[in-house]
């Protein structure tokens, strides 16, 4: 069956999780309104993002919470069973032994319905990796979760498709950050303050190399090459002191962008899915058309992972 999906926006408050709540029930209540069924935000929409780069082990156990126990999990529940509506959010989770994790969670009007722990978490040395692949179910469609650098890895995408996902929400905090490549760089925050009277110089910036134009050089091939619809959302304004740029998307199997938020305020922007895509695309037929038996080995070897670990300073696009 068809589904609508909303993908948010907005600007957090970095440790104010009554102050993201608000705006994720506010987004949330406008969206169920318009029909959605499911709304997805941006990676530690509750918590805020950047600002953790900074935190001691003992202030980030202050800010996680347990999952499915802690507060902001029940808040959810209440959320969605208010307006019929399944929400997906971000924050970080501390476990039963006080290890913590970046996690990204789905919540419907029965409760957690699925929990993923990012594979890849760099912004702070107290962080775990998660060590397993998320697919669960929403309203008969098989999804699934990777967060933000997460989806730089191509074999994640892979994987997660061949679990059986045909949506993957990809919750983000990029763009916008130092990197090796060309027309990276920091977006400067004055651009942000003076955004009524000069939106054309903002909107540049967010457009250009430093944020979309990047974007577009692999966020629609993940979803065409594995014929997947790829739910994108990512925060918009200040990130603790850094400027992020929005354009939370949703893209289709085919490698288009059906739905893109283009707004400097908290916003969603939403795309019904359909089944058929699934089938048409390339990506249905190359999967169906691989030879495992050829590179199984090569793609199974052992090597030394290295988790570059940049929280202070540079960041890497992710």
């Amino acid at each position: 069956m068809n589904i609508k999906i909303s993908t948010a926006q907005f600007e957090n408050k970095s440790g104010n999780k009554e102050y993201n709540l608000s705006v994720i029930e506010k987004l949330a209540g406008q969206a169920a309104s318009q029909g959605s069924h499911v709304i997805a935000f941006h990676e530690c929409s509750i918590t805020g993002y950047t600002f953790a780069r900074n935190l001691s082990r003992e202030q980030l156990l202050d800010i996680a919470e347990p999952i499915p126990d802690g507060e902001s999990i029940k808040r959810l529940q209440q959320i969605a069973k208010q307006y019929d509506i399944t929400i997906l959010a971000g924050l970080f989770e501390k476990d039963e032994n006080n290890r913590l994790f970046k996690a990204y969670v789905c919540v419907d009007k029965t409760g957690l319905k699925a929990k993923y722990r990012k594979l890849h978490p760099f912004i702070n040395p107290n962080l775990t990796p998660g060590n397993e692949y998320c697919v669960f179910e929403i309203h008969g469609w098989k999804c699934g979760i990777l967060i933000c650098y997460d989806n730089n890895i191509v074999e994640n995408v892979r994987a997660t498709k061949l679990l059986g996902a045909d949506i993957i929400f990809m919750p983000h905090v990029t763009m916008c950050t130092p990197s090796t490549r060309p027309g990276a760089g920091f977006v400067d925050p004055k651009l942000w303050e003076n955004r009524e009277k000069d939106p054309i110089s903002l909107r540049l910036e967010f457009n250009g190399m430093k944020g979309r134009d990047w974007l577009m050089k692999w966020l629609p091939a993940r979803a065409y090459d594995n014929g997947v619809y790829v739910v994108f959302s990512n925060p918009v304004g200040m990130d603790d002191d850094q400027l992020k740029n929005g354009c939370s998307m949703i893209v289709d199997p085919f490698g288009d962008i059906v739905a893109e938020c283009r707004s400097f305020n908290d916003s969603f922007e939403s795309a019904v899915i359909i089944p058929e895509k699934l089938v048409q695309a390339g990506g249905y037929r190359y999967i169906k058309a691989r030879r495992p038996d050829l590179y199984k080995d090569i793609l199974g070897r052992e090597h030394s992972a290295e988790q570059k670990v940049v929280w202070m300073h540079d960041q890497p696009d992710k």
